[in-house]
């Protein structure tokens, strides 16, 4: 039995054999308040928190209800323009102490082509923090000593930053790099070297070439790209599964896009059933983890560096493309419902305040603080009252599958005129022939799946949405299109609902660089 494996199961397993009663844990709410208090004192002598006074907030009894009385809700382009435009310049003490000395560049799904998001040394340690109480939860689990000697493979960004005199900017996973715990970088693959390579292609040629030589029991990052990935090392060493490289490999940990629709595909590249945990990291912080086993759920990190408002998501709240109305009602942890869906509001350590991410949640439980990403605020679809949802979407795909054995990773959605009123254009990705597929088969398939799942969209489909379009393409169609955005890799997914210029621009890509070949 491995010493090292020894050592680090049983400190992972002693935080849990510790009685449930002699763990003093605060509720939800007091947790939140505790974290916001903490906030508001430690930005009040900053450019933003004297504009908003937050040192007479403090001294108020109240003080959580006249943080969001006084501050206004910000979307990206609002906190950069009044805010964060100042710290990019190299300004200290703007929205959070200090000089920011990293810069998080995110996917860019939203508004903005590449959105600038604050990463300051208190939120590296929040990460870190977080980070740490997620592998002390793989007790729950039951690995055996073993597991805890394998490699970890972890397929981000690149690990290079770029210094743009004032600061450094980068992936996310480039810029907490620097702060994998010592201890940690015996595990960590595919190492400094590898993960420093900005050329996508050229990391995974490197990453092949060596997979063979680690013994990989965990892997992390976006479907989309693992699964590449493994298809490589499985047909570069012409084997059955990726079992046959990494016999060991027990655990998938993924995050930042719904892992559904690529279910099937993952099925085909294993030899066994492997272990799938979620987590949700974004540019913004560490927000939540899968605590616990036998659950599609992730806990909410409620006590470290985080303070959480819920939006409603719905037309009271929200306008036709995603933007939040100016008397958007917001909610607190103990005014939230179960089964709901909401918009995810947060203020950080990192400067952000009453910030959109741009993600919707939904609490699975209010007792755990458990919740599920049930999409974006912009990637859904209302033309005309149906509310179709990303959540709805993933569902009817998935289901899709099932039903037909046919295997669709990548999928996106357009809302389109059609003669006097509306169609939904799907444009679905699948590694399938081509050749022996029925279309309108699976056109109605989707239809009535949505039709099962959405009462909004059963009943508009009777007169408003006047056509389902489908057309099926080659999976490899989805993959080149990110490749020419300059968005291969990473944490760069393809958007599951494609609007205005950005479908345009997709519909001029399909008729340059597949239809017009056929």
């Amino acid at each position: 039995m491995p010493i090292l494996g020894s050592i680090i199961k049983s400190a992972i397993e002693f935080p849990s054999k510790i009685p449930l009663e002699k763990i003093r844990r605060l509720s939800p709410e007091k947790q939140q308040m505790a974290t916001l208090k903490k906030l508001l004192r430690e930005a009040q002598y900053t450019a933003l928190g004297e504009t908003y006074e937050f040192g007479n907030m403090l001294r108020q009894k109240d003080f959580i209800q006249a943080f969001r009385q006084k501050v206004p809700l910000h979307d990206y382009n609002a906190i950069h323009q009044r805010w964060w435009y100042r710290t990019l310049n190299g300004e200290a003490f703007v929205s959070w102490p200090g000089k920011v000395k990293y810069f998080a560049l995110s996917s860019g799904t939203s508004e903005a082509s590449s959105k600038y998001i604050p990463v300051t040394a208190d939120m590296l340690r929040a990460i870190k923090k977080t980070s740490i109480r997620q592998i002390f939860s793989l007790a729950r689990y039951d690995f055996p000593r073993e597991f805890y000697e394998r490699g970890i493979l972890m397929l981000g960004g690149s690990t290079h930053l770029q210094f743009n005199g004032t600061y450094y900017e980068g992936d996310l996973s480039g810029i907490t790099a620097g702060n994998i715990p010592f201890w940690f970088q015996h595990f960590y693959k595919p190492g400094k070297r590898i993960s420093k390579e900005r050329d996508w292609t050229t990391k995974l040629d490197e990453i092949v070439k060596n997979a063979k030589n680690w013994d990989i029991g965990v892997i992390v990052g976006v479907p989309a790209w693992l699964q590449i990935l493994m298809e490589r090392i499985i047909k570069h060493y012409n084997v059955k599964t990726i079992h046959d490289v990494w016999p060991n490999l027990s655990i998938y940990v993924h995050g930042g896009v719904s892992f559904a629709p690529y279910a099937k595909t993952f099925e085909k590249l294993l030899a066994r059933p492997i272990t799938y945990i979620e987590t949700y990291l974004a540019s913004e912080g560490f927000i939540a983890y899968q605590s616990r086993p036998n659950t599609n759920a992730m806990q909410l990190v409620l006590d470290n560096g985080l303070f959480f408002e819920f939006i409603p998501f719905n037309d009271k709240n929200f306008d036709h493309e995603g933007h939040f109305l100016p008397d958007a009602e917001t909610l607190t942890i103990d005014q939230v419902e179960e089964g709901k869906e909401y918009a995810l509001i947060l203020s950080s350590c990192a400067g952000a305040w009453r910030y959109l991410i741009g993600d919707t949640i939904k609490f699975t439980s209010k007792a755990l603080s458990e919740i599920v990403i049930t999409g974006r605020t912009k990637h859904f679809l209302n033309l005309c009252g149906e509310h179709l949802s990303q959540e709805n979407m993933n569902r009817a795909i998935q289901l899709l599958e099932e039903q037909t054995n046919i295997p669709v990773p990548e999928f996106t959605v357009a809302g389109i005129k059609h003669d006097s009123m509306f169609a939904h254009k799907w444009y679905l990705g699948t590694p399938s022939d081509l050749s022996t597929l029925d279309v309108k088969a699976i056109r109605d398939r989707i239809d009535q799946n949505l039709k099962d799942l959405n009462d909004d969209y059963r009943v508009e489909r009777i007169a408003a949405i006047r056509e389902v379009l489908v057309e099926v393409l080659p999976l490899q169609l989805f993959y080149d299109y990110m490749k020419i955005l300059g968005k291969e890799g990473g944490q760069h997914k393809f958007p599951r609902v494609i609007k205005n210029e950005k479908h345009l621009h997709w519909e001029e890509f399909l008729d340059k660089n597949y239809r017009n070949r056929m």
